[in-house]
Protein backbone atom coordinates (compact mmCIF):
# COMPACT_ATOMS: atom_id res chain seq x y z
CA UNK A 1 0.00 0.00 0.00
CA UNK A 2 2.92 2.36 0.69
CA UNK A 3 4.05 2.18 -2.95
CA UNK A 4 0.45 2.67 -4.09
CA UNK A 5 0.11 5.84 -1.97
CA UNK A 6 3.43 7.09 -3.34
CA UNK A 7 2.24 6.48 -6.90
CA UNK A 8 -0.82 8.65 -6.22
CA UNK A 9 1.43 11.61 -5.46
CA UNK A 10 2.50 13.89 -8.27
CA UNK A 11 5.43 16.25 -8.29
CA UNK A 12 6.22 19.27 -10.36
CA UNK A 13 9.63 20.84 -10.88
CA UNK A 14 9.62 24.63 -10.90
CA UNK A 15 11.97 27.57 -10.47
CA UNK A 16 11.74 30.51 -8.10
CA UNK A 17 11.43 33.22 -10.73
CA UNK A 18 11.26 36.19 -8.37
CA UNK A 19 10.18 37.31 -4.91
CA UNK A 20 7.45 39.95 -4.64
CA UNK A 21 6.82 40.97 -1.06
CA UNK A 22 5.65 37.88 0.84
CA UNK A 23 5.10 35.86 -2.34
CA UNK A 24 7.47 33.92 -4.54
CA UNK A 25 6.56 33.65 -8.20
CA UNK A 26 7.27 30.07 -9.27
CA UNK A 27 7.70 29.19 -12.95
CA UNK A 28 6.33 25.75 -13.69
CA UNK A 29 7.75 23.35 -16.26
CA UNK A 30 5.02 24.25 -18.74
CA UNK A 31 5.73 28.00 -18.46
CA UNK A 32 2.83 28.86 -16.17
CA UNK A 33 3.41 30.95 -13.05
CA UNK A 34 2.23 30.26 -9.52
CA UNK A 35 2.26 32.72 -6.61
CA UNK A 36 3.46 30.89 -3.50
CA UNK A 37 3.87 32.20 0.08
CA UNK A 38 7.59 32.52 0.82
CA UNK A 39 7.08 31.07 4.31
CA UNK A 40 5.99 27.81 2.64
CA UNK A 41 9.31 27.54 0.75
CA UNK A 42 12.51 26.05 2.20
CA UNK A 43 14.37 28.67 4.24
CA UNK A 44 17.31 28.69 1.82
CA UNK A 45 15.15 29.23 -1.29
CA UNK A 46 16.18 32.13 -3.51
CA UNK A 47 15.58 33.48 -7.01
CA UNK A 48 16.75 31.03 -9.66
CA UNK A 49 16.59 28.01 -7.34
CA UNK A 50 14.80 24.88 -8.55
CA UNK A 51 12.15 23.50 -6.18
CA UNK A 52 9.75 20.56 -6.37
CA UNK A 53 6.09 20.73 -5.47
CA UNK A 54 4.50 17.48 -4.32
CA UNK A 55 0.77 17.13 -4.81
CA UNK A 56 -1.49 14.49 -3.33
CA UNK A 57 -5.10 14.10 -2.40
CA UNK A 58 -6.26 14.38 1.18
CA UNK A 59 -7.20 10.69 1.01
CA UNK A 60 -3.61 9.74 0.20
CA UNK A 61 -2.37 11.70 3.21
CA UNK A 62 -5.03 10.14 5.46
CA UNK A 63 -4.01 6.65 4.35
CA UNK A 64 -0.37 7.41 5.05
CA UNK A 65 -1.13 8.81 8.52
CA UNK A 66 -3.24 5.74 9.29
CA UNK A 67 -0.41 3.44 8.20
CA UNK A 68 2.07 5.35 10.38
CA UNK A 69 -0.24 5.14 13.40
CA UNK A 70 -0.69 1.39 12.90
CA UNK A 71 3.07 0.93 12.68
CA UNK A 72 3.62 2.83 15.93
CA UNK A 73 0.83 0.92 17.69
CA UNK A 74 2.25 -2.41 16.51
CA UNK A 75 5.67 -1.44 17.88
CA UNK A 76 4.17 -0.38 21.22
CA UNK A 77 2.09 -3.54 21.57
CA UNK A 78 4.86 -5.89 20.50
CA UNK A 79 5.67 -8.39 23.23
CA UNK A 80 9.09 -9.91 23.57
Amino acid sequence: MEQEAYNQRKNMLCTVDRIEGRLAVLKLEDGQSLDWPIEKLPSDAHEGMAVKLFLSTAKTEEEEREKNVKTVLNELLKTE
